[in-house]
């Protein structure tokens, strides 16, 4: 009697198809990417409001495995605009540093790629669409115009060189013509000062294992920082520092990004520090955004059933609760995603419609917009009558 098959189990003949097609079809856009002498106009395009610094514009990002193609980003839109965070909220593997990798194009290779959809970069004068840029071109964007605060500082800094090393490479790849290595060193020392440590000659000659974690996520900061970048992606940096490093390593984010007039990504699980840092607020889950609208609207209006979720388990100072509440079920395979609502096998305010496809977007408000049957206008009535 043939055994049964447990879910998702595939057999090594229909893994090496998948594999070989893969293959075929990251080969052709990696081919793409190497070219060199590519015309700007290729990649040049034009901001839709000229008041953001990047516009994401129905992105796909797939990554091509043996087991199949998993769709990590699957038509995200949002803006981040030009002097405000925008917080980018959601539980682990829901897309959101896919999200910001993509628009630095850091990722891993050849199996990630981004397969539709625009991020278009301002860059003052004129605006470039990064997911057509060539690597060459692409370096130089990176540390001058947008940069990355990475969650774990450990393993962004390399163990075998000194601090003061670490950062003047920076300073000296984009920002070091015309600068002797005595005006590189200084300006090291500078950017040390600004993040907030007080023996900045010393840390500059010791090496990433000298440092607590606090201290070595300050100095990731400074590196990000070292180009005055229009945009800064803040990759959850607080995540494994003590409450009250991170609340001065989120003060110090706040003060920098009004000195240097930047904007800044904001990626976190936590909701707490986004009601702290966020201007404006992006839900993601399983891949896709099914709220966004300014911290007001997320905080005090919540609309869809997985952000009411989402601060239902939050604990609240001075509230005593028995047990803190959990949405309940697990989220569906990445590899093979259903073709109605992502969050409806986990949902309990389902309502006429939720069968359907997976909902469109619709605007509550001119700021607050949502993805989700309850709001549909036949729904509409009922849902403002009840709990929402």
């Amino acid at each position: 009697m043939a055994k049964n098959k447990p879910e998702g189990y595939l057999s090594a003949k229909e893994s090496r198809r998948i594999s070989k097609s893969n293959r075929k079809i990251t080969n052709a856009m990696e081919k793409k990417r190497k070219r060199k002498n590519v015309p700007e106009s290729e990649y040049l395009t034009q901001m839709h409001d000229s008041k953001n610094a990047v516009e994401f514009d129905n992105l796909h990002t797939y990554f091509f495995t043996d087991a199949g193609v998993v769709k990590s980003v699957d038509g995200v839109t949002f803006e981040v605009p030009i002097g405000k965070t925008v917080g980018v909220v959601g539980e682990s593997g829901c897309g959101k540093s896919v999200t910001s990798l993509s628009l630095m194009q850091l990722l891993q290779r050849p199996q990630g790629q981004v397969v539709e959809g625009e991020i278009r970069l301002n860059l003052g004068d004129k605006a470039y669409d990064v997911t057509k840029m060539p690597n060459s071109e692409l370096q130089k964007l990176r540390g001058n115009f947008m940069s990355m605060i990475f969650q774990e500082p450990m393993t962004s800094l390399n163990p075998v060189f000194r601090i003061g090393n670490q950062v003047d490479e920076v300073i000296s790849l984009h920002d070091g013509e015309g600068k002797t290595k005595e005006d590189i060193k200084k300006r090291t020392i500078e950017l040390l000062e600004m993040v907030g440590i007080a023996n900045s000659d010393g840390v500059y000659k010791m090496y990433p294992h000298e440092l607590s974690g606090g201290m070595r996520q300050r100095v990731m900061i400074a590196m990000a920082l070292a180009c005055n970048p229009r945009i800064i992606i803040a990759d959850e940096p607080t995540t494994a520092l003590d409450v009250t490093i991170q609340a001065q390593v989120l003060d110090l984010l706040k003060n920098l990004k009004d000195k240097i007039n930047s904007s800044i990504m904001f990626i976190t699980h936590d909701l707490g520090v986004i009601a702290e840092m966020a201007d404006y607020v992006v839900v993601m889950y399983a891949g896709r955004i099914v709220e966004k609208g300014t911290a007001d609207d997320i905080f005090h209006h919540p609309a869809h059933p997985y952000t009411i979720g989402l601060m239902a388990s939050k604990p609240v100072v001075g509230k005593q609760v028995d047990k803190l509440y959990s949405i309940p079920g697990k989220v569906p395979n990445p590899i093979n995603m259903p073709n109605y609502c992502y969050f409806k096998d986990r949902c309990e305010m389902c309502v006429n419609g939720c069968d359907g496809d997976y909902p469109c977007e619709v605007s509550i408000s001119e700021t607050h917009k949502v993805s989700c049957y309850r709001y549909n206008e036949e729904n509409k009535a009922k849902t403002e009558g009840g709990e929402a």
